[in-house]
């Protein structure tokens, strides 16, 4: 039995949209990540000893009142890090260890945690 013909018109629109939609959305995620990979996880690691002490080895805290960093996405741990630089985030333990971080020092550690793989 063959399609009446404005069916196949409306699935070839249909396509068409979906191929639109979908090539826009690669872009836009290419678009993003390139702008969330700023820093360098490797030089984060190195920079994150401190950070173990009360944010885990792997970025999962052993302790309920500090928060596990790990996979939490590299734009929010780098803003909340610069709040807390910043003095608009106050916290007086984390106070000492983001003071003198550089922007660069920031997205590192970001990457970093970033790419660690969240707490279960």
């Amino acid at each position: 039995m063959q399609q009446p013909r404005h069916m196949s018109f409306l699935q070839t629109q249909s396509a068409r949209r979906l191929l639109a939609w979908l090539g826009c959305m690669m872009t836009l995620s290419a678009w993003s990540v390139a702008e969330t990979s700023k820093g360098d996880a490797g030089a984060g690691q190195v920079k994150a000893a401190l950070c173990a002490a009360c944010h885990g080895t792997a970025g999962v805290s052993i302790n309920p009142i500090w928060p596990s960093l790990a996979g939490q996405h590299a734009q929010y741990l780098a803003k909340q890090i610069r709040r807390f630089r910043d003095g608009e985030r106050e916290e007086i333990t984390m106070q000492p260890f983001v003071q003198n971080l550089s922007d660069q020092d920031i997205e590192d550690l970001a990457a970093y945690y970033a790419s660690l793989n969240p707490c279960p």
